[in-house]
C-alpha cells in the first residue's frame, strides 16, 4: 500500500494545542463518550424510514405521495453512509467486538452499495491529510476539477456513480493485495445484492414499482443527498488557517434530522472520536472559538447560490470572485 505523509497533523499542531486550552478536558471527556442505546436508536429510526418509505413507494402510485416519499428515501440511503462513517471511527461501542463491527460495516455499506473497507481507508487518508490537493483523496477525486456549472450539476445526477467508482478504483490500486481483494468482494456483493433487489421489486410490481422503490431513490435523489452534504465539508474554507479547513454548518433541527447531525463537519474534524449524537452540544461550545478565529456560519441556501449561480471554486473562500469555466491548473479534490 502506498505510504501517505499524514501532513494534516503537523499543519494542525498549533490549532490542537489551541483547541485544548479551549475546552474544559471533563467536559470534552463527556462529548467523547460512547452509548450504544443512542446509536442504535439512530439506526433503527433509519430502518424504520428505509422499510416504510419502501412500503409506501411499493403501495402509492400518486405522484403526490411517492416523489416526497423517494425524496426522504434518498436521503435515508445516504445516511446509512453516516452511520458508515461511525463505525469506521469506532463510535458505537466501548470495546472493539471485532465481528460485530465488521457486520455493521457491510451492513451500513449496502444501501449506497460501496465498500466498507474501501470507505474506510479513504476516509483515515481523508483525516490524515485534510488540505492536501494529491494525498486527500477525497479532494483529490471528488471535487470538481472542471469549475463549470454544468459540471457541477453531474454530480446530482447519476453520473456520480461512474465519477465515484472510477475515483474509487483508482485509490484501490495503490492499496495492497489483500486490501484490494477484500474490497472488491465487498464491492461485488453489494452491487449483486442491489441488482437482485431491484430484480425481485420488477419481477413482482413491474418496472413502475421498481422505479418508485428502488432506481429513483438511489439514482436521483441520492446524488442531491451526497452533493449537498458534500459543499458542507470542505468546499467553502480558509486555506490559509487550519482551523478553518472545514466549512461551518450550524444549521437547525431540519438539517440535523436531514443529515444525522453530519452538518457538523468541521467539529469532527476537530474531534474524530466525538459520537454524532453529541454534535450539536459540540458545535454548541465551539461557537465562541469559531468567532474568536473569524469562522463564519453558512446555510445550505447560501452554499447552493454561491456553488453553481457565482460558481465557487472549491477550498477557497467564500469572497473569492467567481472563474470561468476552466479546467482547474492543479487537482482539486
Amino acid at each position: 500500500m502506498t505510504r501517505k505523509s499524514r501532513s494534516y497533523f503537523q499543519s494542525a499542531e498549533q490549532l490542537q494545542q489551541d483547541l485544548k486550552e479551549f475546552f474544559d478536558r471533563e467536559e470534552l471527556r463527556r462529548l467523547h463518550k460512547r452509548e450504544p442505546i443512542k446509536h442504535f436508536a439512530f439506526v433503527a429510526w433509519q430502518f424504520l424510514l428505509l422499510f416504510g418509505c419502501g412500503w409506501i413507494l411499493w403501495s402509492f402510485s400518486n405522484p403526490l405521495i411517492w416523489i416526497p416519499t423517494a425524496l426522504v428515501m434518498g436521503f435515508t440511503i445516504f445516511n446509512f453512509t453516516v452511520l458508515l462513517h461511525e463505525q469506521v471511527h469506532r463510535l458505537i461501542f466501548n470495546g472493539r467486538y471485532k465481528k460485530t463491527m465488521r457486520f455493521l460495516g457491510w451492513l451500513y455499506a449496502f444501501p449506497s452499495g460501496i465498500s466498507a473497507t474501501q470507505f474506510k481507508v479513504w476516509h483515515t487518508d481523508h483525516h490524515e491529510n485534510l488540505g492536501d490537493d494529491e494525498e486527500d483523496p477525497k479532494r483529490f477525486h471528488l471535487s470538481p476539477k472542471r469549475v463549470a456549472r454544468w459540471y457541477k450539476l453531474l454530480y446530482c445526477t447519476p453520473v456520480l456513480f461512474p465519477i465515484y467508482f472510477r475515483a474509487a478504483r483508482a485509490e484501490t490500486a495503490t492499496y495492497d493485495e489483500a486490501t484490494q481483494k477484500t474490497i472488491s468482494l465487498e464491492r461485488t456483493l453489494t452491487i449483486g445484492g442491489h441488482l437482485a433487489i431491484a430484480a425481485l421489486l420488477w419481477w413482482g410490481g413491474g418496472w413502475e414499482a421498481m422505479a418508485r422503490v428502488w432506481a429513483v431513490p438511489y439514482f436521483f435523489v441520492f446524488p442531491v443527498a451526497f452533493t449537498l452534504n458534500r459543499l458542507g465539508q470542505h468546499y467553502f474554507i480558509n486555506p490559509d488557517d487550519p482551523a478553518a479547513w472545514g466549512t461551518r454548518v450550524d444549521g437547525n433541527w431540519f438539517w440535523r434530522l436531514a443529515f444525522l447531525n453530519s452538518n457538523h463537519h468541521l467539529e469532527h474534524h476537530y474531534f474524530q472520536s466525538v459520537p454524532l449524537y453529541n454534535l450539536p452540544e459540540l458545535n454548541r461550545q465551539l461557537r465562541p472559538f469559531f468567532e474568536q478565529r473569524g469562522i463564519r456560519n453558512f446555510g445550505y441556501g447560501e452554499m447552493l447560490y454561491g456553488w453553481f449561480i457565482k460558481n465557487h471554486v472549491p477550498h477557497t473562500k467564500m469572497e473569492d470572485e467567481p472563474v470561468q469555466a476552466t479546467m482547474a491548473g492543479s487537482p482539486q479534490g
